[in-house]
């Protein structure tokens, strides 16, 4: 009898001991940690006579460090690693001559497909994080707000029409990158923007009438936060 109670007792506080070590872990949940958006790049700054067209867009997705600032892990801050594909549909011509590049705006009346630019960029996104989120609940709100860092990793300028199809690594565009973003929303989809506070080409780079191009992205999309 007495071995028998023993027993009991045994696998009682073993079983105890996993709900307190589970309720223990639960008590340490981290949030967000993937992410993946899409968004539709708008140029700001743009110089005289210069419009975009067709269907500007950019994708991006990385891995976020969810650091919990709090007991109730509902405030912290995440630090990540990321890559981001963005192009740009607009009406300015790059011409790659003997000496240099050249910018022109083309006309109205200028028949062409395409002519964009494309930026491949490694990043590493900064936010500040609130959101009402618990150990059982993955349903939430969220407000993430902070940084964004990135380097250009690639660049090509690409211009086609039905006599010419012109494509070449463009040297004028400037690799640093940073900016300020806002992602917010509920459970799954959330609203994500980002604004550059840098310039998309380097500071020198004019057109041939002289105007400076001082292009800032204005990003605005959804993303996709997994665990």
């Amino acid at each position: 009898m007495k071995r028998y109670t023993l027993f009991f007792i045994l696998g009682f506080s073993i079983n105890l001991f996993a709900q307190v070590n589970t309720e223990a872990e639960d008590l340490k949940y981290l949030e967000d940690q993937f992410y993946l958006g899409i968004t539709y790049n708008f140029i700001l700054n743009k110089p005289d006579g210069v419009t975009q067209g067709n269907f500007s867009y950019g994708l991006k997705g990385g891995f976020i460090k969810d650091i919990p600032l709090n007991s109730r892990r509902n405030f912290g801050i995440g630090i990540g690693l990321g890559y981001a594909y963005n192009n740009y549909y607009t009406n300015l011509f790059v011409n790659e001559t003997e000496n240099g590049l050249e910018y022109i705006v083309l006309d109205s009346d200028v028949s062409y497909k395409r002519n964009k630019l494309d930026t491949h960029v490694i990043e590493m996104p900064i936010e500040f994080r609130w959101r009402t989120s618990t150990p059982s609940n993955y349903k939430f709100w969220r407000i993430y707000a902070g940084m964004k860092l990135g380097y250009v990793v690639g660049s090509r300028s690409k211009f086609v029409s039905d006599s010419a199809k012109i494509s070449f690594n463009n040297s004028d565009i400037s690799n640093f990158r940073y900016g300020v973003m806002l992602n917010f929303g509920y459970s799954t989809f959330n609203v994500h923007a980002y604004y550059a506070l840098s310039n998309l080409f380097n500071d020198d780079v004019t057109t041939i009438e002289g105007d400076s191009i001082e292009f800032r992205p204005l990003r605005i999309g959804i993303i996709f936060y997994i665990l």
